[in-house]
């Protein structure tokens, strides 16, 4: 868990870096994995001064940033775009699309505070 730990915040920080890639969400998954193996560095990546703050708004009500919100959704339409142009099935691009919808739904719906 802790060595899982490490690739989660390196894929956060890449994701930072990175458009189209969940920075957050590997960071939240970090901060869970330490929670089991590390609470050394967990406490370190919850006060880290530009990391933390997003997995202590998720700990505290679930919060994800607008901004956040907004590039992952459409970074999910961007990609479907993609998808389309590219000529998948139209039984894969809906079982994509609707797994799409349902991830874009539950973002929105997040507190953003």
């Amino acid at each position: 868990m802790f060595a899982l730990g490490w690739v989660c915040v390196g894929l956060g920080i890449l994701g930072i870096i990175l458009p189209g890639l969940p920075g957050t969400v590997f960071l939240i998954v970090a901060a869970w994995l330490f929670s089991r193996s590390s609470p050394r560095f967990e406490n370190w990546l919850l006060t880290h001064p530009r990391l933390g703050p997003s997995v202590v708004a998720w700990r505290q009500n679930g919060a994800v940033p607008r901004w956040a919100q907004f590039v992952a959704t459409g970074s999910m339409a961007a990609s479907f775009g993609v998808l389309v142009l590219i000529g998948l099935s139209t039984p894969v691009l809906g079982m994509i699309g609707a797994t799409f919808l349902a991830v874009s739904a539950y973002l929105l719906t997040r507190p953003t505070r």
